[in-house]
């Protein structure tokens, strides 16, 4: 069921998901430790780290996770292989799933962990499908055809389901996919992946390959999923995915934060929100601000104060104007109010709040709230030697430095 906006909008937006047998199943498949990893700029995690983000996916119900590519070497195979325990040993939901070049080297040591492990791991078998990328690596479509029996053929007698994903999908042309993909149904693929691998899809773009790749598996009259693999290197990664739902993708792959190669993957968590805003997912978000945060301290990234809903900056306004609508909601005891007058996403749906700051843009309404709120007296002579400050001040004020313009009245409020 669709997050209804408070009862004062005007939804202009009208996308809310059905009900009924027809609605759209939204999986999502998180590449945070695989995909995500291969951005130039981020830490590669430990091996605890790794698995305190994979019991922060499971805590926010996302169905099944890249946890390596084995094929990359002992110490990714190790790190894999500790992974897929971990799901056991924590008896987590979240199911796992290994990328692997479409060939027997790679599609080996995923077999040998699931043996191990008994967990069950899908093979994520990736391979070029452009006419450029065959281009440029000399590959003829006939030897991609051979390679995908080959290897898929392998992975079906050592009992591992298969994700076939042609690389660069959103680039293909329509006679290379509907050999590659039939080629994979009929070695034993049971899940399409249609992947924007440079980011060139637009929405409209993402709904033509998908409806063509639905289009061919119902004309096959086989029962096989399709997942959509987004980058955002044009900005489209949660506008993408969404379409490719939309168009009858089952599955939406993303990395937390849009980490990843380039201009990284679609954001899973900017995903996640709109997915159950819209309807297509039923999750308790209350703990993506800390799987966002775990992400970022184990990989070494930065979350943008202004990155959207998990930001520091996204429930947060010093400006007058804004910051007085704010605390007229507040002041009705009406928190849906307080969390929809100045902004899209409720607070209270991601476990945040919204906060008044006071900086040169603000007004005295704003000083008056941050010292009530914060139990702080707030007679005339605070507000205004704070306000004074605010003004002559050219950023917002630190909670530090309010207090010290508070000074004695503070201490004496401790």
């Amino acid at each position: 069921m669709a997050i209804a906006p408070h009862p004062l909008i005007y939804d202009w937006n009208h996308d809310a998901v059905a009900a009924g047998p027809s609605r759209p199943v939204a999986m999502l498949d998180d590449e945070t430790l695989r995909d995500g990893l291969q951005s130039p700029s981020v830490r590669n995690p430990t091996i605890d780290e790794k698995i305190d983000i994979l019991h922060h996916m499971d805590a926010l119900g996302i169905d099944t996770a890249d946890i390596g590519l084995p094929g990359a070497g002992p110490r990714v195979a190790r790190d894999v292989e500790r992974l897929a325990r971990a799901i056991a040993d924590g008896r987590l939901k979240i199911r796992a799933n290994c990328a692997a070049r479409t060939m027997v080297a790679d599609i080996a040591p995923i077999a040998e962990i699931q043996q191990r492990t008994g967990i069950p791991i899908e093979v994520g078998a990736f391979i070029g499908s452009s006419p450029i990328r065959q281009y440029a690596e000399g590959w003829t479509l006939d030897f991609l055809q051979k390679t995908t029996e080959d290897a898929l053929g392998f992975a079906a007698k050592e009992g591992l389901t298969v994700m076939y994903v042609t690389e660069d999908t959103t680039r293909a042309d329509p006679g290379s996919l509907r050999r590659l993909f039939t080629t994979a149904i009929r070695a034993g693929a049971t899940r399409l992946c249609v992947a924007d691998t440079v980011g060139h899809a637009t929405p409209n773009g993402a709904k033509a390959v998908v409806g063509f790749v639905k289009a061919l598996v119902d004309e096959l009259g086989v029962d096989v999923e399709i997942d959509w693999h987004g980058h955002r290197d044009r900005g489209f990664g949660v506008a993408s995915s969404i379409a490719a739902l939309e168009a009858g993708a089952t599955r939406l792959h993303g990395a937390a934060l849009g980490i990843g190669e380039r201009c990284g993957n679609t954001s899973i968590d900017l995903l996640m929100v709109n997915l159950v805003m819209m309807g297509y997912r039923d999750n308790d978000l209350s703990t993506l601000p800390a799987y966002a945060e775990a992400v970022a301290r184990a990989c070494d990234v930065r979350i943008a104060p202004n990155y959207p809903v998990v930001g520091a900056d996204a429930f947060r306004t010093a400006t007058g104007v804004h910051a007085a609508a704010v605390v007229k909601a507040f002041r009705k005891n009406d928190r849906a109010l307080m969390d929809a007058v100045y902004a899209a996403v409720p607070a209270s749906l991601v476990g945040r709040q919204q906060e008044i700051e006071v900086g040169p843009m603000s007004g005295r309404s704003n000083v008056i709230f941050w010292l009530e709120s914060r139990g702080l007296p707030s007679t005339d002579e605070v507000v205004d030697r704070v306000f004074a400050a605010a003004k002559a001040s050219n950023r917002t004020l630190t909670h530090e430095q309010v207090q010290s313009i508070v000074g004695g009245d503070a201490k004496a409020a401790a």
